[in-house]
């Protein structure tokens, strides 16, 4: 197996601390609102992540923590008027609701940083009596970046070609406007606990590094998160984490790809911001799950309704493949099988594998013509490898149903329709005929021509 590493920037051999273990750390929410489509494509790439070590049979231990105590969350609980623990709380229910509702699979440990406190304190007291860290006269303690001689390390960025601007806060109390905080004194009325350099509340970036080496160790197998975390998140991390514990922090750093809604950056101020409970009330999860899987982890993904139009098509061919068949769910291994394993070894290649799949599904529809004692063995394989993706979960009568039932237009309506395109095919106006074609794909209505006329699906939206 080979996986990509953003440290190094190369795929590097995986081969974990553990031999049959993987002990791995994803950057959770940070629980003032309701996730997004960003989030989802996170929750769902380490999903499949996991679910595939699993599936080659590692031990896997996967955390992924929740930012409980943040600058955002403070302002939000204000706004809302509500107290912190009660916005949290609601947001923490509601991100594992849109996470059951992606079949995304709980972590094995979701550690929340105001229960890791102590561990905190503790990491930020060895910094400073290393050196690398110091108090500042307002109560404030910050890191000393220059301090750690490979800071840059997982960026490439020289400590030199790094201003002071909009990623790096400009702070009086500072050495060095380069240094972040690492705990902040609290202000009147605001959330805070007693530590040795006064009441405050942790950093964004301390928080990580305690809670990780907490759950995992000082030393762990793999770290993910979004494209945005590289810098200056799990840079400081591994700044933090190397110079408290004098070891190497991860071996292995992994990135989700951006989402982009429509092929421009998703953005409130750009109104194509969406939130998935928004997006699963429109759409069935597993085609918004299907969208997700269909692109390689590390690419960006486009979200656009002919993106959802795609994914339905896609999985509807899959279910069609296994309608009435009673699947065989002891099949053995096959050819497609390898094909899978060998794409998922290739650092997660999801759309190599989900060809493999389809070519299965190919072979299942003629199986259950030509040779229909194979078709149960086909259909358990299909599910089995599909399962692995976390696809394919529902009934085939169910997600078959769904679809149709999603179809604005009678059948009266669509074969009208057809006849109005036929008639404009044999008057010669092809771009009418190429609209009404258009306009049911829309619907998700798929017309099929052939000389014996023409016949439609219902493969979407």
């Amino acid at each position: 197996m080979h996986i990509y590493n953003t440290l190094t920037r190369r795929k590097e051999p995986f081969k974990p601390l553990v031999d049959g273990k993987v002990s791995m750390y994803v950057c959770g929410m940070t629980v003032y609102d309701y996730c997004h489509l960003g989030h989802a494509r996170v929750m769902v790439a380490f999903d499949v992540i996991t679910r595939y070590l699993r599936h080659r049979g590692y031990d896997v231990t996967y955390v992924r923590n929740i930012t409980d105590i943040d600058d955002k969350i403070l302002k939000r609980a204000e706004e809302n008027g509500e107290p912190i623990d009660a916005l949290t709380e609601r947001m923490i229910a509601a991100m594992h609701e849109d996470e059951a509702r992606l079949n995304v699979l709980p972590p094995s440990q979701e550690p929340r940083a105001t229960r890791h406190i102590d561990d905190i304190i503790a990491m930020i007291e060895t910094l400073i009596d290393k050196g690398f860290a110091y108090a500042a006269a307002n109560g404030d303690v910050y890191y000393r970046v220059r301090k750690f001689t490979d800071y840059g390390k997982l960026n490439n960025r020289q400590l030199d070609d790094m201003r002071s601007g909009a990623r790096v806060d400009v702070d009086v109390h500072k050495e060095d406007p380069l240094d972040f905080v690492l705990w902040k004194a609290a202000k009147p009325g605001e959330a805070h606990w007693h530590s040795p350099w006064g009441d405050g509340r942790p950093g964004w970036h301390i928080e990580c590094s305690a809670m990780s080496t907490c759950c995992l160790g000082d030393t762990f197998d793999i770290h993910g998160g979004g494209p945005d975390l590289t810098f200056p998140h799990h840079e400081n991390e591994i700044a933090q984490s190397e110079a408290a514990t004098g070891k190497t922090y991860v071996n292995t750093w992994m990135h989700a790809g951006a989402v982009r809604v429509n092929q421009e950056k998703m953005s409130k101020s750009l109104g194509n911001f969406f939130t998935i409970r928004d997006v699963l009330a429109e759409h069935d999860p597993e085609v918004v799950r299907y969208l997700l899987v269909a692109s390689h982890y590390r690419s960006a993904i486009n979200y656009s309704v002919d993106s959802l139009v795609e994914a339905r098509k896609s999985l509807t061919r899959l279910y069609t493949a296994l309608d009435g068949v009673n699947a065989d769910e002891q099949a053995a291994a096959s050819d497609a099988a390898e094909r899978f394993t060998a794409a998922m070894d290739d650092d997660f290649n999801t759309p190599i594998a989900l060809a493999a799949l389809f070519d299965l599904a190919r072979d299942l529809n003629r199986a259950k013509s030509d040779q229909p004692a194979e078709a149960p063995r086909l259909a358990g394989e299909l599910k089995r490898l599909a399962g692995v993706l976390g696809l394919l979960q529902q009934t085939p009568q169910t997600f078959l149903k769904g679809a149709q039932q999603q179809v604005a237009l009678s059948e009266e309506e669509i074969e009208a329709k057809i006849a109005e395109r036929q008639a404009a095919k044999g008057s010669k106006d092809f771009a009418r005929a190429d609209a009404i074609r258009d306009e049911l794909a829309a619907l998700g209505i798929i017309l099929k021509d052939s000389r014996e006329g023409t016949t439609w699906v219902i493969e979407a939206p």
